[in-house]
């Protein structure tokens, strides 16, 4: 290992470590998001969402159906009335956030081979409660539905039992929770942009003493292998210890992991030393970088499919180390893809390793 390796990575980690600002950064604040974001969704789905019953019928069928209702984990009864004005009442004053309707001969109908009538009604103001609960509903409804078709089977005589039972097994996020799904691809956004913040306050800090970035080129590699140090152990971080704290979906392909991850590092690397290398005072970063988060998450399509994207966009996703690394690291740590199944993400961030890679060496010759 060259003297001026040795000596940019010790350089490198002295500046690191003596700024501040730096540390609380690529250290602090990756260590305070890990516990941080997750916080929100730690029950993973939304559940216990009010509901007001209205049952007119007052059978044992529509009875049932209210014990259905009452096995349901996203929703729970808030009140059982009388009247369709009591239960807009409810509604109107935030105890309810939708209303089930149990119509009158609600039985009778059933057993007459006819179909039985509820109605579901909901609060537009809080859609997600709103959906929740029409979600938890209709699940009850689903289970009264086979209840009523075996009891309708057996008063006939033909077999009680259904044709077929639909069994849905989750394969990678087996809570189905909305936590499972956001946080592994929000962890990859963090580790990129505290990286990148740490980066672009150390360059802006250099140009302001100095008003150059001008550094040889072994010494360059050093400076850029020490922030993959930080980087690796961050992103590893979050990969392994969190997401096992978390309970999260993990360790599906270890070695998937580690090559998807040492490109994504270097990739950030890479970037963070060339655009931090335009910043002609640290607190360009803050009001550079920050400000990207979200767009990045959206450019991911982890939440909006890419089929439904502009191609002008998903081109300029590919230029963002987060767009391959998320998808990578979802298939590889999350979903234990092969190697071969992550191809595309792995070749994208390859490519960008050499294009920010390359522009970082022009940069930093040439730059005044």
């Amino acid at each position: 290992m060259s003297s001026g390796l040795l000596t940019g990575m010790r350089d490198a980690f002295t500046l690191m470590f003596r700024d501040g600002a730096v540390v609380s950064t690529m250290i602090g604040a990756a260590v305070l998001y890990s516990f941080f974001y997750p916080t929100p969704y730690r029950r993973q789905i939304r559940s216990q969402t009010p509901v007001a019953i209205v049952d007119l019928d007052r059978s044992p069928m529509s009875r049932g159906l209210v014990r259905n209702v009452l096995a349901v984990q996203g929703v729970r009864i808030a009140a059982s009335v009388d009247s369709l004005d009591a239960a807009e009442a409810l509604m109107a004053d935030g105890t309810a956030r939708a209303i089930m309707i149990v119509t009158r001969d609600f039985e009778r109908q059933i057993l007459r081979g006819e179909q039985g009538r509820v109605a579901l009604f909901g609060n537009g103001v809080l859609l997600g409660d709103a959906s929740n609960a029409f979600a938890g509903l209709a699940d009850a409804i689903a289970a009264t539905a086979r209840q009523a078709t075996v009891a309708q089977a057996t008063f006939a005589g033909a077999p009680a039992a259904p044709p077929f039972e639909l069994v849905q097994r989750p394969l990678f996020n087996t809570r189905e929770g909305y936590a499972s799904t956001v946080v592994p691809a929000v962890a990859v956004i963090i580790v990129h942009q505290t990286v990148l913040l740490g980066i672009g306050i150390l360059a802006g800090t250099l140009r302001e003493r100095y008003r150059t970035l001008t550094v040889a080129r072994p010494r360059l590699f050093g400076i850029a292998l020490a922030f993959c140090v930080i980087a690796t152990t961050s992103l590893l971080y979050y990969a392994g210890f969190v997401f096992w704290f978390q309970d999260y979906p993990r360790g599906g392909n270890g070695v998937g992991v580690i090559v998807a991850g040492g490109l994504f590092v270097a990739s950030v690397v890479a970037l963070g030393l060339f655009v931090g290398s335009f910043f002609d005072a640290r607190e360009r970063a803050l009001q550079t970088i920050v400000v990207l988060s979200i767009p990045m998450f959206f450019l991911a399509n982890v939440s909006w499919p890419a089929t439904s994207t502009p191609a002008a966009l998903l081109w300029l996703a590919r230029l963002l180390p987060t767009t391959a690394g998320i998808n990578a690291m979802i298939k590889f740590n999350q979903m234990g893809a092969r190697l071969g199944e992550a191809r595309p993400e792995l070749i994208n961030l390859a490519v960008l390793v050499v294009l920010y890679g390359s522009l970082t060496l022009v940069r930093y010759r040439s730059h005044p």
